[in-house]
């Protein structure tokens, strides 16, 4: 053996690493939104139209449905699964923002805003609302006026920019959290040239958009939220290493050897105690199952549709609301329009998440999936649930005593 190698020690055992370096740092995410850091790419010869969403996360159901995949054995059998319910109210169009490329990538050039903004918005420009004065945004249009420069600014944005984004706020008073502050966000026009882009947006300022108008039930879709918390938690659970035998010294869920005598310090790739959660997470293909929002056809128009924020199926023909019997635990009812994605999403109920439209091509079976449900759970979720309402509650049990 060469002189180097001599004295040097070795593992009995190969293996591979606790953990991915791929998410480093571990540490708490800065901002409680989930930020869209690449959007789908730009389809000229689309109609313009918006790429993401924002939504809360309400709680998680299961559902019952019939598979479509010929040649699975899974195929016309019935399979349980979970779903999550995010709830998501109509978002108001409040601003447009031009960006120019440039050698190290995008930089604004102008921004254009509404003449007229919601209270629930201004709050997030202010850190303490109620000692502020709430001057945000009276000198750029006084008693609502449109702003005297929004069409030199839009005629700028025409002629040198690239891309078109729309700010954007939720409608956080619907949710009946106890927030009062709006969430914003920039969400990216794709379709058309720069000038067609300009004018859809133009045409959204100070309008609500619904859910509806972004996604389709069955398509593919991206969420990227905040992960639930879980503070500073040891190496085992924050990075999966393997606890040492019974009679270890001074403890077993432990890293027993964080590296060599030289170099005399330790690597970063060593798993060590710290955060764990609170990181921002993208997760991509997730399906969706069911929205209920108001349905449009091509030209635009609200077709009715008196059960379409409906838990019924055809097969389930009961007309029952999507909230589970005593509401979503730590959430409530859900009372706005609410999108059904299969399997978990990252965050806690009541938190802000965004939802995306896919940067791949779909061509999986799973993504060209029908999706046809047979049933929808709203049994309470605290608890073991019996009942799907209160009708069948209330057929079941009886007239109960009263409590007078």
């Amino acid at each position: 053996f060469p002189a180097s190698q001599a004295g040097m020690s070795h593992r009995k055992f190969e293996a591979p690493r606790h953990g991915s370096l791929g998410f480093l740092p571990r540490k708490r995410c800065s901002h409680h939104r989930g930020r869209v850091r690449a959007f789908p790419k730009d389809d000229a010869s689309a109609a313009p139209h918006l790429t993401a969403f924002l939504g809360y996360k309400a709680g998680m159901t299961h559902i019952v449905r019939e598979v479509a995949k010929p040649g699975s054995k899974m195929n016309k059998k019935e399979t349980v699964e979970a779903v999550t319910i995010i709830e998501t109210p109509p978002m108001v169009v409040v601003g447009i923002v031009g960006y120019i490329r440039t050698p190290r990538g995008l930089r604004t050039l102008t921004t254009v805003w509404a003449s007229h903004l919601s209270d629930a918005v201004r709050r997030r420009f202010y850190k303490n609302w109620y000692r502020s004065k709430k001057k945000a945004f009276t000198k750029y249009s006084p008693k609502g006026e449109v702003n005297e420069n929004r069409e030199r600014e839009l005629a700028r944005m025409k002629k040198y920019c690239s891309v078109i984004r729309v700010l954007a706020h939720t409608q956080i008073k619907k949710i009946k959290l106890r927030q009062k502050k709006a969430h914003l966000a920039e969400i990216q026009v794709n379709g058309g040239d720069v000038a067609a882009k300009v004018d859809f947006a133009v045409g959204l300022l100070e309008k609500t958009v619904p859910v509806s108008k972004i996604f389709k039930k069955d398509e593919m879709i991206d969420i990227i939220a905040v992960t639930k918390g879980k503070g500073f938690e040891g190496v085992t659970t924050r990075w999966g290493t393997t606890a040492l035998p019974r009679k270890t010294h001074k403890g077993l869920r432990k890293v027993a050897c964080i590296g060599a005598w030289h170099p005399s310090r330790v690597k970063y790739t060593v798993a060590r105690a710290g955060q764990n959660g609170y990181h921002h997470r993208t997760e991509v293909n997730k399906k969706v199952y069911r929205i209920a929002a108001p349905e449009f056809n091509e030209a635009g128009e609200v077709v009715p549709n008196p059960k379409s924020h409906s838990a019924g199926t055809e097969f389930d023909l009961t007309d029952k609301g999507i909230t589970p019997m005593g509401g979503f635990p730590h959430y409530g009812l859900v009372r706005e329009d609410w999108v059904m994605v299969k399997g978990t999403t990252a965050g806690v109920v009541k938190r802000v998440v965004t939802l995306r439209k896919t940067l791949l091509n779909q061509t999986s079976r799973t993504a060209m999936e029908e999706i046809n449900l047979k049933f929808i759970d709203t049994s309470s979720k605290f608890g073991h649930g019996r009942f799907q309402d209160e009708k069948e509650k209330l057929k079941f049990m009886g007239k109960l005593k009263s409590k007078n």
